[in-house]
């Protein structure tokens, strides 16, 4: 009876594939998450990065803190903003990109 268990056994070498057949799938999937989330958000990055270097004096921007203000003055890293009389100085990077751009469209689509 022992006989036939070992007989049913596979072989101890393993399914006797070869070393790329087992790296295979692993690559596919490093493809596919590159694919669905590395690549994605680079674009994203650039898009955001474009946004605020494209920004300048009179643009109205709302911050990633909410604060809804208007530009006054830019330079290389930061932007000075007026809300209601209060001025602030900010950096580039908390100007929230899809509230901007929600607040300005309406903006753009009335002067067509």
């Amino acid at each position: 009876m022992i006989n036939q268990i070992l007989l049913m056994a596979p072989p101890a070498g393993g399914s006797g594939g070869s070393l790329m057949s087992s790296i295979l799938p692993l690559i596919l999937i490093f493809v596919v998450f590159y694919f669905f989330m590395i690549y994605p958000q680079i674009k994203k990055n650039k898009a955001q990065k474009k946004f605020r270097e494209a920004l300048g004096k009179g643009d109205k921007v709302i911050t990633i803190g909410g604060i809804h203000a208007k530009i006054i003055d830019a330079n290389e890293h930061t932007f000075l903003i007026e809300s209601e009389g209060t001025k602030l100085r900010i950096d580039r990077t908390a100007v929230s990109m899809e509230a901007s751009q929600a607040l300005n469209q309406p903006a753009k689509e009335e002067k067509k």
